[in-house]
């Protein structure tokens, strides 16, 4: 890489320019640049990954966001990109989940395996194992038919193609859940929160959503899921993702250009053109990804758009913008936290140890409804909804011997804090919240923190208001192919198209949106 931040030569003219590098940008432009053609990736950071790289801090590696991939390792990518040659491997995670309520009830792990979770149900929450069972039946069909439908493709005869694949399994219930809320859903089965709220703060909640909410019901898998596909952590943090993705699209061509943020994307008579940079630089190119925000593409970087754009644009513009909600503390500790509700007994008898999972702390559902009205008011809850994991209990490499990497995100902290987040109290807070829990207390001597909260992201990783926007359409916006933007990747400017996380499927660290949009351009052109 030169000092100038590119890989490759400096070129003024390729086949297809993509504009951002997180892990979306760079599968779509790898896929790209493997089947020839030439691609120039523009990124404005000085690296790639956005909120799936890993950085420094303190001494250690830290991930901007979570570090647990599931959804990922459901797609094809890792073997057709060959990205274990390029130093991409997967520690798996087991339990891949402990549950704790704050109202003081026993922590329950979840494993991959149903019956495995079920013994630890047996032992911690009885009177929920028929429960868990009947949930499990009903899930996992519609949890493998999501995952086959989003590694399958939007288009309506892939989808149809899957249903009919599986036997229609979990089809109806797919559709009849994902018209309810999440909490609906999870009250058919179970009767104690301290159960099924977990499974509403892992969906609806990570996507910004109360799990009261109509519409919010597919949040109600993310159990089922967690049976399905197996959860892991790349080795040296989620970051390797990122660079191994970047090996893979060097080594077949790509162009890369960091610290490079597009300004415009240029429309010539009626199709695309290319693409302006910040520093005045123009790269021509007929075909254009975006894996930015489609909103900011839309709205402010699209120069004399055609008129048959204007419906799609005028949507956008009409369209209100959520606001960010996440916030998370990075931190380096000496000694692993020992929750005061986890029964060393029932995780031994189990054979796991619960310091390796990420552990979810979350309230009543009432409270995670309340948390989700207050945003507004800028207010967080007194006990807010938390992920904690310490990354290192599994991956040594990423602290100094005898140090932990502690990572704590916390939701619904909303971008307009009262008082704003400048000098806030929030962040401390929340350690002494999170400390309560414990029968040690690590926390309190820990000297190396810091809190990436809304403000924070929309500063350093250019999200408006420090929201990464994430496709909520789910499999019968797919199936209806509306918004074609989002669903299609195809938008109404000839040669520009969307992929990220804002697009089918979404969701976080998973990557199909990159390799079927690029899949698309390739048919297209």
């Amino acid at each position: 890489m030169g000092q100038d931040g590119r890989v490759g030569p400096n070129v003024d003219q390729a086949d297809v320019i993509v504009i951002g590098a997180g892990h979306n940008g760079l599968i779509a432009a790898s896929y790209l640049a493997r089947a020839g053609r030439k691609v120039v990736l523009l990124e404005a950071r000085d690296s790639v990954g956005g909120c799936s790289s890993t950085v420094g801090f303190a001494g250690a590696r830290v991930n901007i966001c979570n570090c647990d991939h599931i959804t990922f390792r459901t797609t094809p990518v890792m073997e057709e990109l060959d990205l274990a040659a390029h130093g991409l491997e997967y520690l798996e995670v087991e339990p891949n989940q402990v549950n704790i309520p704050w109202d003081g009830g026993p922590a329950w792990p979840i494993t991959k395996s149903v019956e495995q979770t079920l013994e630890g149900l047996a032992m911690t929450y009885p009177h929920q194992v028929d429960a868990y069972r009947a949930y499990a039946k009903a899930a996992v069909p519609v949890a493998r038919l999501v995952l086959d439908a989003a590694a399958a493709g939007p288009e309506r005869h892939k989808l149809v193609s899957t249903v009919l694949s599986r036997g229609g399994r979990g089809a109806r219930r797919l559709l009849q859940w994902s018209r309810m809320s999440a909490a609906d859903v999870m009250r058919q089965f179970f009767d104690d929160e301290s159960v099924y709220a977990p499974a509403l703060a892992t969906g609806p909640v990570v996507w910004g959503l109360s799990p009261e909410l109509p519409g919010t019901g597919l949040g109600a898998l993310t159990f089922a899921f967690r049976h399905v596909a197996s959860v892991g952590r790349p080795r040296g943090g989620s970051g390797m993702l990122s660079e191994s993705l970047l090996r893979s699209f060097v080594s077949f061509g790509g162009n890369l250009r960091l610290s490079t943020p597009a300004t415009a994307i240029m429309i010539e008579k009626g199709k695309v053109r290319g693409v302006r940079t910040a520093s005045g630089d123009v790269i021509d190119a007929p075909i254009v990804v975006s894996a930015a925000d489609p909103r900011r593409t839309l709205l402010e970087w699209l120069e004399n758009p055609p008129t048959a754009a204007g419906p799609m644009i005028e949507r956008w513009r009409n369209q209100s913008h959520q606001q960010g909600y996440e916030s998370k503390i990075d931190g380096v500790i000496d000694d692993v936290p020992r929750y005061r509700q986890v029964d060393d007994d029932v995780f031994a008898k189990l054979g796991l140890d619960p310091s390796v999972a990420s552990t979810m702390i979350v309230p009543k559902v009432a409270d995670m409804h309340r948390a989700f009205l207050d945003i507004p008011s800028g207010r967080v809850a007194e006990n807010p909804i938390f992920f904690a994991n310490i990354p290192t209990v599994l991956d040594p490499t990423m602290a100094a011997a005898g140090r932990h990497v502690f990572s704590l995100e916390a939701l619904f902290t909303p971008y307009a804090l009262n008082g704003g987040w400048r000098d806030s109290p929030e962040p401390r807070r929340w350690l002494e919240r999170y400390s309560s829990l414990l029968s040690n207390d690590p926390i309190a001597s820990m000297t190396d923190w810091r809190a990436m909260t809304p403000d924070v992201y929309e500063s350093d990783f250019h999200m408006p208001e420090g929201h990464a926007t994430s496709f909520a359409g789910g499999p019968l916006a797919a199936l209806s192919g509306k918004p074609q933007e989002l669903v299609r990747y195809e938008t109404s400017v000839p040669g520009l198209f969307l992929c990220g996380a804002a697009t089918f499927p979404g969701a976080g660290i998973w990557g199909a949106s990159g390799r079927h949009c690029a899949a698309r351009i390739l048919r297209r052109h």
